[in-house]
Order: structure tokens, then sequence, then C-alpha cells
């Protein structure tokens, strides 16, 4: 939180790619009916290069981007870990410095408070 706004929350961001459409659509509508997230955009045919079990390989995935809030945030990242279909899924998140007021009333009303 930035020091402007210690009682507010932040928005917040999730990444995570997965291995086709399909288990990216189910898994950020799991996301979205325990009320984690606000919402998933679903990005195709990404080109990942990466290296597991020593060897450097390619992949396309399908990448996405889940917005939720920083009180919510870690619990948006354990549950895509637990959800996913990869052994060691790559998840990532992060809080937001900058959210357009709206963007934030919206996460807010969307996303339940833990």
């Amino acid at each position: 939180m930035t020091s402007e706004t210690p009682d507010r929350s932040q928005a917040a961001l999730a990444y995570c790619p997965f291995p086709d459409g399909d288990s990216a659509r189910r898994i950020a509508g799991q996301l979205l009916s325990e009320r984690l997230i606000a919402c998933a955009n679903i990005v195709p045919n990404v080109e990942s290069v990466f290296e597991y079990n020593g060897e450097i390989s390619t992949a396309i995935e399908v990448s996405v981007l889940f917005k939720t809030t920083s009180a919510r945030l870690n619990a948006c990242v354990a549950r895509l870990g637990e959800l996913h279909p990869y052994d060691t899924p790559a998840v990532v998140g992060w809080r937001c410095d900058t959210a357009y007021p709206a963007t934030l009333a919206w996460l807010e009303s969307t996303v339940v408070k833990p």
C-alpha cells in the first residue's frame, strides 16, 4: 500500500500460463465462483521458452492475467497452484501501484474480502 492510502486496498494481478484454453477457462471460472478474482484475461498462443528438469524447451501456451485485490492476492496465487494441471506451475502475483478509482471499486465489490 502507498503511504497516501494506508487504509485502502490495492488492485493486484496474478499471472499464469496454461497448457490449453480449456484448463485456463475452467480454472478462471472456478476462481470467479470462489470470488478470488473479478476477471481473467485469457490470451491464446503465447510462445514460452523455459528451462525445466535441466533442459531448455519451448511450448505454445495460453497466458492468463487474473485481476484481484491485494487482500486476496495470496489466496488467489495459492488456489491457482492447487488447481493448475502442471506439476510446477509458474504462478506469480504482484500488487499494483496505481489503479483507476472505478476499477478499484469494481474489484473491491466483486472480490470477497478474507
